[in-house]
């Protein structure tokens, strides 16, 4: 039945194949409305039977997941995306680059587990205040060597720019995790649903082989990688970028939560948390979209006429489905609210705004701003980087007391604006001027 829906869903009209953004968008967005609907049950079903506190705790877990995805793969996953990308048909450099890859991910896992597994009491009591979820923290010990490989080997099935098998494992692997969480949550309520997330990664990884496991061997000769790290400069740069750009934003994440359970309310901790799953919902197939299609296509690019043009055809195609996607969103966001949760969760409609409109800023920032990736000018993707996230943090800090949860999305529109400002500003004579070398 799944097979069939799939292959139903990667069809794509006609009039649009032309287009390989809108082509990559439509197949994208199909799967990602396929994990919209099922995102939506699991909401649903942790609200009316968690709460608002449950949908706090669980919002801390996926943050530390995050974390997690990037320390174990040593934050190379874009790395990986545009090593691929370059040498696709060069067996030797991808040997190199694998072999690194491999020490990188054997060293952060170990590291990981004996982290977590000894710590569990501890994260147990930082996140969630109590001892009752320290086999959360043991289970996702155990998890953390499939996290590292599964990031990896997305990588490479996004350098290899293959859009049907990178939806086909999304679509197969969320549906199966949301299986998993469900009866979990029937069961064992909040700490089943805490375990579920920590087996997703196994989910994903085993998902992933199946369906790409054969033509993995294409491009990576697992007989032949040795614990040596010939590529280790090259990547060093992507770690440090995915170190900010992931784990210091996910760690933020956790400290503005910790903070509104402390000094406001496990509500309104929930009430922000169920904001930003809704932002990360229709937020990720944009982000897709940066890793299947722009982070290539800029890392091919050689002129500044070149990716003029490029950023003229990415915005020109996706900004208006952006914008118009995001309105929507605004003006039924109390159906929303009351679809995806419960009536308790209503206050939260007041986010919306700052939200959204933070969102679409940083939409178009990151347009931009994966120049940088592609390109490997770390300095200035570190340098843009952490002035939003410092801005963000500083100024939710300052309007957490006078403005409440709310402080915290406005905060982050305003730190956006000023991310914007500051990659235009590092990009002026790229994209003003004469056709320049790259």
């Amino acid at each position: 039945m799944i097979l069939i829906v799939l292959k139903f869903v990667l069809k794509i009209p006609k009039s649009i194949t032309n287009n390989l953004i809108l082509k990559i968008t439509s197949l994208n967005s199909l799967v990602v409305g396929f994990r919209l609907i099922i995102s939506l049950v699991v909401q649903n079903l942790l609200a009316l039977y968690t709460g608002q506190a449950g949908i706090a705790k669980v919002g801390q877990l996926r943050n530390l997941s995050s974390i997690l995805m990037s320390l174990t793969s040593f934050g190379t996953f874009n790395g990986v995306v545009k090593y691929v990308s370059d040498y696709k048909s060069d067996k030797k450099t991808l040997l190199k680059l694998f072999s690194t890859l491999y020490v990188f991910s054997f060293t952060a896992s170990v590291v990981s587990f004996f982290v977590l597994f000894f710590g569990a009491h501890y994260f147990s009591n930082k996140l969630f205040f109590s001892d009752t979820y320290v086999v959360v923290f043991k289970v996702i010990a155990v998890s953390v060597p499939f996290i590292s490989i599964n990031r990896i080997f997305s990588g490479v099935i996004n350098g290899t720019s293959d859009y049907k098998k990178h939806s086909k494992i999304e679509f197969i692997s969320h549906f199966v995790a949301a299986i998993l969480l469900l009866i979990s949550l029937y069961f064992y309520s909040l700490k089943g649903v805490l375990i579920a997330i920590a087996l997703t990664p196994i989910i994903q990884l085993s998902v992933l082989l199946i369906i790409f496991g054969r033509l993995l061997k294409d491009y990576v000769d697992f007989k032949s990688i040795t614990f040596k790290i010939p590529f280790f400069k090259q990547l060093l740069g992507f770690t440090a970028m995915s170190f900010v750009a992931t784990v210091l934003s996910n760690y933020i994440e956790i400290d503005l939560r910790t903070f509104i359970l402390k000094k406001i309310s496990e509500a309104e901790a929930g009430s922000w948390t169920a904001m930003n799953s809704i932002s990360k919902i229709y937020m990720q197939f944009l982000i897709a979209i940066f890793s299947l299609y722009i982070l290539p296509k800029y890392a091919t690019i050689n002129t500044s006429f070149e990716f003029r043009a490029e950023i003229k055809k990415v915005y020109k195609s996706l900004v208006p489905l952006v914008f118009i996607g995001m309105v929507l969103v605004f003006s039924f966001k109390n159906i929303l609210i009351e679809f995806i949760f419960t009536k308790d969760f209503l206050g939260m409609a007041i986010l919306f705004k700052w939200q959204l409109a933070g969102d679409f800023v940083r939409f178009i920032a990151n347009v931009l701003s994966y120049y940088f990736l592609a390109k490997k000018q770390i300095n200035y993707f570190l340098f843009t980087q952490l002035i939003g996230l410092l801005m963000y943090y500083i100024f939710s800090r300052l309007f957490l007391p006078n403005f409440g949860t709310e402080g915290v999305v406005m905060a982050l529109f305003v730190s956006n604006l000023i991310y914007l400002a500051s990659v235009i500003f590092v990009l002026r004579k790229t994209i003003i001027g004469d056709n320049r070398t790259l």
